[in-house]
């Protein structure tokens, strides 16, 4: 496949926007544009006249913020006033449905048609609905008060709204009506009615309170005295004065006793480590009393102990002069017996008295430890005995406290004033307005303009993005990929032509060329020849064929009219080989039943009787002749390559105009033989589809397609759309082709 065919089956690899194509877009539909936004501007206009105008009033609320003073256990609300939640809190209570229904029945709305759907002014004496439940039989029950009601406040509470001004304690309530008045009155009693419903639920907490006070401290009354007398009870079965006293005392004497038994046990240890020592020395004579050291170091003994010393010398001294049995000398030694006898007997009693010591000591302190233990266990006792008589003293004082908090309480509650002041004021009242708010007349409308316009030019690329036809040179080259060769204008008719029959239009455009008057068809249909002379500079173009997708687009006309402008310079023949259709003969006057083409291939030695020579043309045709059974069968014969070939020879340019490819494959054919094939467009009627599946299938063909030519095209009013077509002292600009009248 070709380079054309890829052009007219997918969009180019570059893709590029075309401001001007758009722009043209826009100007061929700017009368519909105008006339859509024109409408609905129109329809507009007479739509906000009839809309009845709605007035806002606005009434200012001032929402202070204040403590509720009931309980110490703080605010019976349960938030704090100061915080942004309570500030919420309170708009939502002004945009409360409760709110706007206290306010709908202080106004009596129910009297009022522009709130009150149901009411006798808003019925209708014909309604589809009832109609239709009429025709079914059933019949429409009457809505009781409280839907009506309900309706109402719904319809008022819709006119309501709340808005808060940011960083502030005011919101604004606004009330949209149809009547002014009553819209100030509304957004007033709006405001009056939040700051009456505050007192009143201030009020009623305040009573809820109080009542829920006196149930209570009834209850409290009677737990206060239930602990005070189980207190009492305790008291008097533990014999109990004054816990605090006696539990000094009775710590006192532990410290006492205590301090007495760490005394009585040092001596205790005291003692009876010395009594150990004269356990240890087994029996008590005097050499083993003797060695202890805290028997020999007591006065008595010490003093003996110099008694028998002395004795002992004495002893001594008089063994140095007489025997042992002197009488001085046994004298001497029963003295020292003596003294020895009393100390021992001294040492008896001392060891004794350590013995008894000992035990006089363990005593005591046995018998200390034995009272402590006593003092101890009591002290224990108490301790229990405290703790009880404790946890039913903190009850009473517990259960006292509660008792005095919900007593002062309640006189709080019931004698001051503080619940009665309201949390809100207003702090500019609503005010009757003059203008209504709503519907924004000029805005509407221009609105409706605007978005008109935008609708309109977005239909407008709708449709050029839906229109598959062809109208003009941009066209072509956008969605078919191959090259322009003319441009060949619409042929107006002027006053007497107006009156004429189609036969003698036909007869007119046949001969438009040679038309002194139609300087611009003229002119087109020379620029068409240059370029298909230009065409043929590399390989000549001799035998020229004209087609097209579908009958009615002009193929006839100009192949007769491009071989009159060639018959101007050349010697040129024009062959009619649509033989299904044809109408070049009649168009052309020449005599009925005139030899043609097919007499000419059928019996090729008639072909000069089958020229027919039009001297005010200047150029030779060859007819269809009489219409042949199979055309396609005579026109792909031997005879008619012969007698092409043999035209060649006498002509210098042959035009074959063919019948229409979507019907038949005759063009097909003729497009194998023919030097160059022109396919003919009928401007702003045939679809790019059918152009682009014929010239698919001539490009299969392996034919040579010139180009395209966009035939009937309406100069004048593309021209109004921004496409340079126009004809100037004998110059006709055609996008690019443009051709000075040519010279013969």
């Amino acid at each position: 496949m070709n380079d054309r065919t890829m052009a007219m089956n997918g969009p180019s690899a570059e893709e590029v926007i075309d401001l001007t194509h758009y722009w043209r877009v826009f100007r061929r539909h700017l009368g519909r544009i105008i006339a859509l936004s024109v409408v609905a501007t129109l329809l507009a206009v007479l739509a906000v006249m009839s809309i009845t105008p709605t007035y806002r009033a606005t009434s200012t609320l001032l929402i202070e913020s204040r403590d509720a003073k009931i309980l110490s256990i703080e605010e019976v609300y349960g938030i704090s006033s100061a915080s942004d939640e309570y500030f919420q809190t309170q708009f939502e209570i002004l945009k409360s449905r409760e709110l706007a229904k206290r306010v709908a029945m202080e106004l009596n709305l129910l009297d009022v048609p522009e709130f009150n759907p149901n009411h006798e002014a808003n019925k209708q004496s014909f309604s589809i609905k009832g109609y239709i439940k009429g025709l079914a039989g059933v019949e429409e029950e009457p809505l009781t008060e409280d839907e009506i009601l309900a309706t109402t406040v719904d319809t008022f509470w819709a006119a309501v709204s709340v808005e808060p001004i940011r960083k502030t304690q005011l919101v604004k309530i606004s009330v949209d009506s149809q009547s002014p008045e009553l819209a100030t009155r509304a957004a007033n009693a709006m405001a009056q009615a939040y700051i009456d419903s505050q007192m009143e639920a201030r009020v009623g907490m305040s009573q809820q309170a109080a009542g829920w006070l006196s149930d209570r401290l009834g209850g409290l009354k009677e737990k206060l005295e239930q602990s005070e007398r189980k207190l009492q009870d305790y008291r008097e079965a533990n014999n109990l004065i004054d816990v605090e006293g006696v539990g000094t005392l009775l710590s006192k004497q532990i410290d006492e006793i205590t301090k007495s038994l760490v005394e009585a046990s040092a001596r205790r240890l005291e003692a009876e480590s010395t009594y150990q020592q004269l356990k240890s020395v087994g029996k008590r004579t005097y050499d083993n009393l003797g060695s202890l050291s805290f028997i020999m170091s007591n006065p008595v003994i010490v003093g003996l102990r110099q008694d028998e010393t002395k004795a002992e010398l004495k002893v001594s001294e008089l063994s140095k002069r007489y025997g042992a049995q002197h009488p001085k000398m046994v004298a001497a030694q029963s003295e020292l017996s003596a003294v020895r006898d009393g100390m021992l007997a001294q040492m008896n009693r001392i060891a004794a008295a350590i013995e008894k010591d000992y035990n006089t000591s363990r005593e005591k302190e046995a018998s200390l430890q034995k009272v402590l233990d006593g003092k101890l266990a009591e002290a224990r006792n108490l301790n229990r005995t405290s703790f009880t008589l404790n946890d039913y003293v903190r009850e009473v004082a517990a259960n006292r406290e509660l008792y005095d908090a919900f007593f002062s309480r309640i006189r709080e509650t019931t004698e001051t004033g503080d619940l009665q002041a309201a949390n809100a004021r207003i702090s500019d009242p609503a005010v009757t307005p003059k203008f209504p708010v709503k519907p924004n007349k000029k805005l509407i409308v221009a609105l409706t303009l605007v978005v008109s316009l935008m609708f309109g030019v977005g239909l407008a690329f709708l449709l050029d993005a839906l229109d598959a036809t062809l109208k003009n040179a941009d066209d072509v080259d956008r969605k078919l990929g191959v090259p322009l060769l003319g441009i060949i204008p619409m042929v107006e008719r002027d006053k007497e032509q107006s009156k004429s029959t189609p036969a003698q239009d036909d007869a007119r455009l046949v001969r438009a060329f040679m038309d002194d008057a139609a300087h611009g068809f003229t002119e087109s249909v020379r620029t068409l020849r240059t370029s298909l002379t230009l065409a043929g500079l590399e390989s000549p173009v001799q035998v020229i064929l004209f087609t097209s997708s579908i009958p009615g687009e002009g193929k006839t006309t100009t192949s007769t009219n491009i071989a009159e402008a060639y018959g101007q310079m050349e010697k040129t023949l024009l062959i009619d080989a649509d033989m299904r259709r044809p109408t070049m003969a009649k168009k052309l006057g020449l005599p009925h039943n005139s030899r043609g083409l097919s007499n000419a291939v059928a019996y090729p030695d008639t072909l000069d009787e089958c020229i027919h020579h039009v001297p005010e043309l200047g150029i030779d045709v060859i007819p269809s002749g009489p219409i042949p059974p199979n055309p396609l069968e005579l026109l792909g014969s031997r005879n008619f390559q012969q007698l092409l070939e043999t035209l060649r020879g006498r002509y210098q340019r042959i035009i074959i105009d063919s019948a229409p490819m979507r019907l038949v494959s005759d063009a097909l054919y003729l497009s194998t033989l023919v030097d160059g094939v022109v396919y003919v467009i009928k401007a702003d009627s045939t679809r790019d589809k059918l152009v682009k599946s014929s010239l698919v299938k001539l490009d299969e063909s392996n034919a040579r397609v010139l180009g395209v030519l966009l035939n009937q095209l309406d100069v004048h009013k593309e021209a109004k759309y921004g496409y340079g077509y126009g004809y100037y002292g004998g110059y006709y600009d055609a996008y690019g082709y443009t051709s000075n009248q040519d010279k013969a």
